[in-house]
């Protein structure tokens, strides 16, 4: 069900807000639809193709690392699929539950754990997929190939840009301290 609240007035109202204070517009704009692009695609995927086969984006998102990559050990996935290694564990736990990954110890090294797909984990991937990549096809439709490929290569410019200098953006900004521990939004204990 489309918002009723639009991109364009939403763009409109914080111009309006922020009047004239000296800001980067076409930056804000940028980064803004990322996420809200983001956010609209993973909702429609999970609510649609994801539903179908029970699966969070998260957990597709692990099945399909380890589906293209193989065995692959904790860490790896966890970086890969954009989340911390405390998350893979309870995705991976679930998966393996429901039959699709298999954990196992590292051959030479015990502090270290392996994910594989179970042949049931294989079957589904080579079945959701297809269904998935038609839903990448369906949110793309107004756009043409040559302008997936753009918006791909600018998108992956943006994530090569935080890659590279993100860290070191950090330290500047924080003058070199480690950022301060996050709160879940809760107030604290009395």
């Amino acid at each position: 069900m489309p918002s009723q609240r639009s991109i364009t007035e939403a763009e409109k109202l914080a111009r309006a807000k922020l009047g004239g204070v000296p800001i980067h517009r076409e930056q804000m704009a940028a980064v803004a639809n990322i996420y809200r692009a983001a956010s609209a695609v993973r909702q429609h995927l999970e609510n649609t193709v994801l539903r179908d086969s029970d699966l969070t984006w998260t957990a597709f998102v692990v099945l399909w690392v380890v589906w293209v990559w193989g065995e692959s050990e904790t860490r790896t996935v966890a970086e890969e699929a954009g989340i911390s290694k405390g998350t893979l564990t309870g995705v991976a736990r679930t998966l393996e539950a429901r039959g699709l990954l298999r954990r196992s110890k590292h051959p030479t090294d015990g502090r270290l754990v392996l994910l594989t797909l179970t042949e049931r984990g294989e079957e589904l991937m080579g079945r959701v997929f297809p269904a998935f990549n038609e839903e990448e096809a369906f949110v793309t439709a107004r756009l043409g190939d040559e302008e997936c490929g753009t918006l791909a290569d600018l998108l992956r410019r943006v994530v090569v840009q935080v890659e590279e200098h993100g860290e070191q953006r950090r330290l500047e900004l924080l003058d070199g301290a480690e950022p301060a521990r996050r709160r879940s939004g809760r107030r604290p204990r009395a």
